[in-house]
């Protein structure tokens, strides 16, 4: 089955009427003025649908959809849709029953918006038909598009700044350089034998009074991981390092009791 089978709807106006036309006597054109339009033949349900290239404007009853009249068009502006040369509202069109017999009568909105719709749709739907037949038109004799040629003619020239291109060239190597210095810090290397060094014995300078005198006797430890130095065993055993302590103590203070018993000249 082929698309043109099916139907499809381009515009429903759910009110217009429909009026006898006198037969027209010049060429100028319908005028609504001359109808009597405070008396319409007939109220009722536009519809504009669309077979293939053809569109067909509907008139239905608005209750059971029965169909009044039907107008064929095959083209627009036709003789077979008119606009009349007083009003935007109202429209000549030229029906048509199954046994060949036409006919024109008038059709009118009450909404000038209705009439916009209804002479928009079909204006599209022949827009879009013009171009469906300029494509299969393409399809039959395709013509090869002019092709496009870059190539130089004789003669022809082109300029390089070239000292500008170098200028650029130069800021961007700065900027590189400057950026691999302040990120390029070096580093100390490790110390030998990858672990921390030991901690050195205090020396003489910080000690307390009594541990100072005891220095002579202390031993530093082969072992790194040991914090502080450990005493000689026979030192240890013999020198009471508290006690020398608490010895110059008391001999500290002794001195400062016999100094401030003394005269001031």
């Amino acid at each position: 089955m082929e698309d043109s089978d099916y139907e499809s709807v381009l515009c429903v106006k759910p009110e217009v009427h429909v009026y006898r036309i006198p037969p027209r006597t010049t060429n100028r054109g319908y005028r609504a003025a001359d109808w009597q339009l405070d008396q319409p033949s007939w109220s009722g349900r536009l519809r504009i649908t669309a077979k293939g290239q053809m569109a067909y404007i509907k008139l239905e009853d608005k209750t059971s959809g029965e169909l009044f009249a039907q107008a064929s068009v095959e083209q627009f502006p036709s003789i077979a849709v008119e606009s009349v040369t007083d009003s935007s509202r109202y429209f000549v069109i030229r029906i048509e029953d199954g046994s060949g017999r036409r006919a024109f009568i008038g059709i009118g909105f009450a909404d000038r918006g209705d009439a916009f719709d209804f002479n928009v749709a079909l204006q599209d739907h022949f827009k879009w038909v013009k171009q469906q037949c300029e494509f299969a038109k393409q399809a039959q004799n395709p013509t090869p598009g002019p092709q496009l040629d870059l190539s130089f003619k004789e003669g022809q020239t082109i300029k390089l700044n070239i000292a500008n291109m170098k200028k650029k060239e130069g800021v961007a190597g700065n900027a590189k350089s400057r950026m691999s210095g302040s990120m390029g810090m070096t580093l100390l290397p490790p110390p030998p034998g990858g672990r921390a060094s030991a901690q050195l014995p205090p020396t003489e300078e910080h000690l307390p009074v009594g541990v100072a005198q005891a220095q002579p006797g202390l031993v530093p430890s082969t072992d790194a991981g040991l914090p502080w130095p450990q005493l000689n065993p026979t030192t240890a055993a013999t020198a009471d390092v508290w006690g020398d302590f608490a010895k110059a103590a008391g001999s500290t203070s002794g001195q400062a009791q016999q100094n401030s018993n003394w005269v001031q000249f």
